[in-house]
């Protein structure tokens, strides 16, 4: 029996992301899942499995040149970007903390920000503002409200689920995202391939957003988490271990041991804001300028939906690193005293994002391994011609959801479940069409958030400082409510057709369920 497009192609994932959550090492994990696949690509023949495993680290960061093909936009290009930001953001914030930067926000911060309350709220709006691309989101706002959740005992892992539920589930709902800008373009070639006129591909987005129950049900549940404190399941113990001041590290029951970098005193808030200020400002700017020029090689007229549809991301992403990087130095090069650590912090700075780097490597790596073996072809093929129509939505959201969860790729899962439910609902019933687009990103997203191969799910607990498989367990309750009423919403769909009515059921059953969660921690405090 062939593993490709088999039952046997889920072996890889599954290798990985149980043994991730069972023995809580994550490298081990996904190791062991790309032996597990190269040696169902090669006939079981460990030499050739092992060649072939070496021949595809290369292929991640350099290829032969043939005829030009590579460039600025090929895959090898875009991993080598995301690599550097990710180093480039190390030691920025590395330089950061040496300058005073961020105990000098901390303080400032602490007089105006004076709960964890106010201190989970600022994570969220800084998440709901900086819809751009979720990668940056992950980063930039950890790095930023970090000292701040700090300060005021919030734990890493409930800042990593607060980044988590405010990057994805913010820049699939946003037409000006980099998110937002490949679904329109998938929308539109599922609009024309089935002759669809009655809208455009922006006004199919919107309508399709109102349908993506997860990611709505995950943004008004990371909001009232933040306002009501709510802490679900394992994130209990995070959360008693930081109002101690001590981290709770699941592996150990001991802080993590980073390297520590000096702090000097006379540091000033701005020398945190400003290098975050010109990342910001640089990597936007950056997105759209090669989105520009990505029109103009095909001859397009400049536009904002363009412009985002056709960007580098991960070059956008590398110029603001540098720029930022750039700023920072140029922010403490006054000071000789704090001149004098900069080859040190450096080197720390860089050593920080090695773990992220090796995890999200292998990431990659498993990625390759499973698109090769067919894992989300043979998902998606399971689905067509089991259910009625109307029922379609329910088994759309949950197969989205395995497949991103198995594959660790919600754009992967809606490249492939996309033009699937399109065809689907083209030879059932059309005017489903939407519902079922909407439940494929809501259950991409739902799986995306739950997978421990994410590439999110890698960079949100980066952001954080958190234990990777730590987010992971402590996200899972927050996620799994979130799934719970985004079904019984596709449910309400399936029995009414209604998609409204669907969308009222999923919002109500979320108000009811977090009114039931205040008053039981409520009680839980009087109790105390």
């Amino acid at each position: 029996m062939s593993a490709a497009d088999s039952a046997l192609s889920l072996l890889p994932p599954l290798v990985a992301i149980g043994l991730a959550i069972l023995t809580r090492r994550v490298l081990l994990s996904l190791g062991l899942g790309i032996l597990v696949g190269a040696l169902l690509l090669n006939a079981a023949n460990p030499l050739a499995a092992l060649g072939d495993l070496a021949a595809r680290l290369l292929a991640l960061f350099w290829t032969l040149p043939a005829a030009n093909e590579a460039g600025l936009g090929s895959p090898e290009a875009w991993n080598l970007s995301i690599l550097g930001f990710l180093l480039l953001l190390g030691a920025m914030v590395a330089l950061v903390t040496l300058s005073g930067g961020t105990r000098a926000f901390g303080e400032w911060a602490r007089r105006r920000i004076a709960t964890r309350r106010d201190a989970q709220l600022m994570t969220v709006v800084l998440g709901a503002v900086i819809f751009i691309d979720d990668y940056f989101n992950s980063l930039a706002v950890g790095n930023v409200s970090r000292p701040v959740t700090d300060r005021q005992g919030v734990s890493r892992a409930k800042l990593a689920y607060l980044i988590d539920s405010t990057a994805a589930p913010v820049c699939v709902l946003m037409p000006l995202s980099s998110w937002g800008a490949y679904l329109i373009s998938l929308i539109g070639g599922i609009l024309a391939a089935h002759a669809i006129t009655g809208t455009s591909a922006l006004g199919a987005f919107v309508q399709v957003s109102m349908l993506n129950f997860y990611a709505i049900s995950a943004l008004l549940l990371v909001l009232a988490t933040a306002t009501l404190d709510l802490n679900l399941g394992p994130m209990a113990r995070h959360e008693a271990a930081a109002r101690q001041g001590r981290v709770y590290d699941s592996r150990r029951g001991t802080p993590p041991g980073n390297p520590a970098v000096t702090e000097h005193e006379g540091g000033r808030p701005r020398d945190l804001l400003v290098p975050i200020g010109v990342l910001v400002a640089a990597t936007l700017a950056a997105l759209l300028i090669t989105g520009a020029r990505g029109l103009a090689t095909e001859g397009l007229a400049f536009s904002l939906l363009g412009a985002f549809e056709h960007t580098e991301v991960a070059l956008s992403l590398l110029a603001g690193g540098l720029l930022g990087l750039a700023t920072t130095l140029a922010l403490l090069w006054p000071r000789p005293a704090v001149r004098a650590n900069l080859p040190r912090t450096l080197w720390l700075g860089l050593g920080t994002m090695w773990p992220a780097i090796q995890i999200l490597v292998l990431a990659w790596l498993l990625t390759g391994i499973i698109g090769e073996l067919g894992t989300g072809a043979y998902l998606a093929g399971l689905v067509e011609g089991v259910l009625a129509p109307h029922w379609l939505p329910i088994l759309l959201f949950l197969l989205g959801g395995i497949m991103a969860f198995a594959t660790g790729t919600s754009w992967g899962t809606f490249g492939i479940l996309l033009p699937i439910a399109g065809d689907l609902a083209a030879a059932t019933e059309l005017a489903m069409l939407l519902p079922m687009l909407g439940a494929v990103l809501a259950g991409a997203v739902f799986g995306d958030h739950c997978s421990p191969i994410s590439d999110t799910t890698i960079l949100s607990s980066t952001g954080a400082a958190c234990h990777h498989i730590d987010h992971v367990i402590t996200q899972l309750p927050y996620a799994g409510l979130g799934a719970l009423v985004s079904l019984a919403g596709y449910l309400v769909v399936g029995l009414t057709g209604s998609a409204l009515w669907g969308l009222v059921a999923c919002l109500a059953l979320l108000g009811l369920s977090i009114a039931l969660l205040a008053l039981r921690k409520s009680r839980l405090t009087s109790q105390a």
